[in-house]
């Protein structure tokens, strides 16, 4: 039975080393598979996919947008060819896709957070429920959720409370199907080095401060995922953060980081 590999958000940073990485891992088992890699541009995804293909690996790009409830019923749609074509089993989901926005929410584009939404809250859940009826024991899911979830953040509410709500409905999906030995993960890293600070900065802010490897961050987190573990949170820096917010009152944490961590807007 064919293996299939999704992978969204696939054209660069994280989302590209969980491309690279899975198939190392599925070439070192001499296991066959056929990768999904999904994004918006399709240049982007052919640079990947020659990283990716090899003895074994087959990769086929979908250059799509995932936002919202559209972006689901489109892979659904792929899905269900699939199934004509004859049968499968998707053996590891990464719903990598996501974005964010800096600045206090009065001054954000109202369009761009109802994006967002769209994006790391409503596609991540219809992915997920358009993927676990082709899952079987063994298979694994990882949601990129960030540092993020543990405390509302001031200049940054909305995408804090978005990847709250992965980290809770992670937990609580891994809860409901562990009885099927299908394993989910959360990953949570703090400031890693990718695109994602020129798009929430609108431009103005290019790297990532204090990011740390996109590499590193994505190894720890597959051997996490194979391991069966719920969280995956690479750097000691990051533990520490995860495990003190639980001392520190949410307000409080959302007040803070508003009067004194200001991001470029």
């Amino acid at each position: 039975m064919k293996q299939l590999i999704i992978i969204t958000g696939a054209s660069s940073g994280m989302g590209a080393e969980f491309a690279r990485q899975l198939a190392d891992e599925y070439t070192k088992k001499k296991e066959s598979a056929e990768f999904w890699l999904i994004a918006r541009t399709e240049a982007n995804l052919e640079k990947i996919a020659s990283d990716v293909r090899r003895d074994g690996i087959t990769v086929r790009l979908f250059p799509m947008d995932v936002k919202g409830m559209e972006g689901v019923r489109k892979l659904a749609m792929h899905l269900g060819v699939e199934s004509e074509v004859g049968d499968y089993t998707i053996s590891v989901l990464v719903n990598n896709a996501g974005f964010g926005t800096y600045g206090p929410f009065e001054d954000t584009n109202m369009l761009r957070e109802i994006e967002m939404i769209d994006v790391n809250c409503s596609a991540l859940t219809g992915i997920c429920g358009i993927c676990l009826p082709h899952m079987h024991e063994g298979s694994r899911i990882i949601n990129v959720a960030s540092l993020a979830s543990f405390l509302p953040l001031g200049n940054f509410a909305v995408y804090g409370a978005t990847k709250a709500y992965v980290l809770s409905f992670t937990l609580a999906l891994r809860a409901e199907v562990k009885d099927k030995g299908i394993n989910v993960t959360a990953l949570c890293p703090g400031p890693v080095s990718t695109n994602f600070a020129n798009v929430a900065s609108n431009g103005k802010r290019t790297e990532v401060r204090h990011g740390k490897s996109a590499q590193k961050t994505v190894a720890h987190c597959l051997k996490c995922s194979r391991k069966g573990k719920a969280m995956a949170i690479w750097a000691f820096k990051w533990k520490f953060k995860a495990f003190m917010s639980r001392f520190v009152g949410k307000y409080a944490g959302a007040r803070f980081t508003y009067l004194y961590c200001k991001r470029p807007h």
